[in-house]
């Protein structure tokens, strides 16, 4: 028995952490899934509805804090998800943590969320495989806003990324370039029950987890097909 007790203990305690654990990765879904509804369902719509329909996935960053101490830096959580090879259903979502210098600078001392669109398959494959740089390792600029994109500039709608910001109602194209995108393997391990790779989950497809089912449905009520087909490598 005086063996058996703490061993009961740790196991108790160890089980109660991973579903802390896993009651943060279902919130921070939650909150992704609430920018996605507040966005698209404002009434005048600044994020493009035709740029939506032609991303491959789509990243949301909620509540993204600028680091005190003056350092300008800043770090958030967030959940990017991919349309299964680039132009049918939403898959599963990959997690993913993020900061970089710039950012801090560009959104004052207050939370911020931040919205990415992924236009093509080049730069989902960047953000699958590496811990990419945007701005280095997969051009990103800030997105037009605008219930259409005819207001866009041809060096913005050849970037691979584009990005958008919302602090306090307002709504803004904002480049996250700087910003560093690092897959979360411990979290998508919770999320999904077993290790994944970041290319499975984007490039190939997964099956949606129960916790991120508000995000994916908001997304197939705002832009239920679109993307171009790509293949996983």
């Amino acid at each position: 028995m005086r063996i058996l007790l703490p061993l009961t203990l740790t196991v108790a305690v160890g089980g109660a952490a991973i579903a802390a654990e896993r009651n943060k990765e279902a919130e921070r879904l939650e909150k992704a899934a609430a920018v996605i509804e507040e966005v698209m369902g404002a009434p005048e719509k600044d994020l493009p509805a035709d740029l939506l329909n032609r991303a491959v996935c789509v990243g949301v960053i909620p509540s993204f804090k600028k680091i005190a101490l003056g350092i300008g830096g800043g770090g958030g959580k967030g959940a990017i998800v991919c349309r299964r090879g680039g132009n049918g259903p939403w898959g599963g979502p990959a997690l993913f943590t993020t900061g970089g210098p710039s950012i801090g600078f560009q959104i004052g001392g207050q939370a911020t969320d931040f919205i990415f669109l992924v236009m093509n398959a080049k730069g989902a494959g960047k953000l699958a495989h590496t811990n990419a740089k945007l701005g280095a390792d997969a051009s990103v600029a800030g997105g037009p806003k605008g219930r259409t994109a005819s207001a866009a500039t041809e060096a913005t709608m050849g970037a691979e990324i584009l990005s958008y910001s919302r602090s306090r109602g307002a709504f803004a194209g904002v480049s996250l370039e700087g910003a560093v995108i690092k897959h979360d393997h411990d979290g998508n391990e919770r999320l999904y029950g077993r290790r994944l790779k970041p290319e499975e989950i984007m490039l190939q497809g997964v099956g949606v987890p129960g916790a991120a089912q508000p995000l994916v449905s908001a997304l197939n009520r705002y832009s239920p097909r679109g993307g171009k087909p790509f293949k996983a490598k």
